[in-house]
């Protein structure tokens, strides 16, 4: 527990909503690591299972490796759209109150047939251009942020942690360039 006030302060900036909600995250996200790892002995990667995808419509060799696992793959992406569908509709939108996670603070609500839904204030065409980039680098970086940084990270890889750690230098230069260029959703 912290006791420093200087320590208190810092924590309090940081996480202004608490640490509560990023603990159970971390939690969750380390039960889905172990069960993959145990049940499989693959290291569970994002990227990795999103490509393993592409082996259902291309014949190309670097997909078909992914062909005796890739209903499981499939199944573990999908939960990964699922799950952030869900939430949306039902947290994020305010159906459901949980102390983790305070509804309708980012985004528009809106009603349709009774049922409150949540849009990101994002433009579609960002959002696109976001996802083309963070694909081309995870090919480029031979992976991403879930695969090396919570396994290759966990499992002390000196290329997982170089990759995160230039992963999270740029990600934080980019934010700031955006930030004092004055770009809005």
């Amino acid at each position: 527990m912290l006791s420093d006030p200087v320590a208190l302060q810092l924590a309090a900036e940081l996480f202004p909503n608490g640490i509560s909600r990023y603990v159970v995250g971390g939690l969750l996200v380390g039960l889905g690591v172990v069960v993959i790892y145990a049940g499989t002995g693959i290291a569970a990667g994002a990227s990795t299972f999103l490509e393993s995808t592409l082996s259902y419509v291309s014949g190309q060799s670097r997909f078909q490796r992914y062909v005796g696992s890739r209903d499981w793959r499939l199944v573990f992406t999908a939960g990964i759209v699922l799950g952030a569908t869900v939430f949306a509709a039902t947290v994020q939108s305010g159906v459901i109150t949980t102390g983790l996670y305070e509804a309708g603070t980012s985004g528009e609500l809106y009603e349709f047939a009774g049922i409150t839904f949540w849009w990101t204030e994002v433009q579609p065409w960002r959002l696109f251009v976001g996802g083309l980039l963070v694909g081309i680098g995870t090919r480029i970086g031979k992976g991403c942020t879930s695969g090396h940084g919570v396994c290759g990270v966990g499992s002390a890889s000196k290329t997982s942690i170089v990759g995160v750690v230039t992963f999270l230098a740029v990600a934080i230069g980019t934010a700031q360039i955006v930030m004092a260029l004055g770009v809005t959703p």
